[in-house]
Parts: C-alpha cells; structure tokens; sequence
C-alpha cells in the first residue's frame, strides 16, 4: 500500500525542500516566556525546535532511542508539563506537549524506516517499511510517548488555556480541543 506525501507544486520533493525561513511563524530570537502574546499554537510539532527558552528547558530530557530511555523521557517531559501549567504558563505547557508529541512521531520514524530516512535520495519516492515497524523498540518507544502525549492534549486545564491563549493572542473562536 502507498501513503502520500505532501509535494511542492514546483517539483516532486518534499514540500520541506522548500520551506520558507521567512514566513515561519516561530523565531528563535524571541523569549516567548516574555512574550506569550506572540507563540501560536500552530499545528502539531510546530515551533518545537525554535521556541526558547522551552528548547533548552525540555529538549535535553528527549530521548526515544530504547524503550528505557522513552519512559525516563515522556515521564520527566510530562512532569515539566504538568509544571508548566501549575506554573500558569501556556507556551511552556504546550511546548511540553508538542515535544511528548515528536517523541511519538520521531520513533514511529525509526519504527518505519531503521535508518530514519522516509524518502529516497534521488527519487524522493517513500522507502518501504521495516517488517519488524509494528512492534519493533521503536515502535514500542512511540506507544509510550503516545499514551503521555494524549495524557498532556486532553488534560482539561491544558484544554481550558489553549482556548484561552487563542481568544487572546489569536483572535480565533474558543474550541473544547486544540489542533495537534
């Protein structure tokens, strides 16, 4: 079976090929704990890797490679989440699940393809799956970042505060979930 992939309209590569620097929305020279008016939530991992000083605070903590490590992992990240809210403090509770939420996408990655490479190098065609990418440590290491990642985005004071950050920063109408 054949899965999509998302393509520029210029070519037959991975939209990613192409991103625009210039237009994303998360800038890695602002504090967003200073200036909570200026994170968007975004879509899924969105900012995950830009946002400080959340990067510095939760990325040492991410770690999936055993299963070991993602428990010691979605455990510590889910404690910085619960913090982070207990603290009042959005984007740091939202980083935290975006973070619980590439634990989960990064080793279903390496569940799927053990090099971590999703495309060919000339084609840009998908590689084929591990046979093993159902029950393999990787896989095994996502199920657990999973069961915390829908732990953190379904928690109701998350729930209330994304809706809340939203009718302030983001001038969008209140929902009773977020987008993830």
């Amino acid at each position: 079976m054949s899965r999509k992939r998302t393509i520029s309209s210029t070519s037959n590569k991975p939209s990613y090929l192409n991103f625009d620097h210039e237009s994303y929305g998360w800038k890695a020279n602002i504090d967003y704990r200073e200036h909570p008016e200026l994170y968007r939530i975004g879509r899924g991992e969105q900012g995950v890797l830009t946002c400080q000083p959340y990067k510095n605070e939760i990325c040492p903590y991410w770690r999936f490679k055993t299963i070991e490590q993602a428990i010691q992992s979605s455990d510590k990240i889910y404690e910085l989440f619960l913090n982070y809210l207990h603290q009042n403090d959005f984007v740091g509770a939202d980083m935290a699940r975006k973070y619980l939420q590439m634990g989960f996408t990064r080793s279903r990655r390496y569940a799927n393809h053990t090099s971590g490479r999703k495309y060919d190098k000339k084609t840009f065609d998908i590689l084929p799956q591990e046979e093993t990418h159902m029950n393999n440590e990787k896989a095994q290491s996502a199920n657990i970042f999973k069961e915390k990642w829908f732990e953190a985005k379904n928690n109701e004071l998350y729930k209330e505060m994304a809706n809340k950050h939203r009718t302030m920063y983001e001038k969008k109408s209140t929902r009773n979930s977020t987008k993830d």
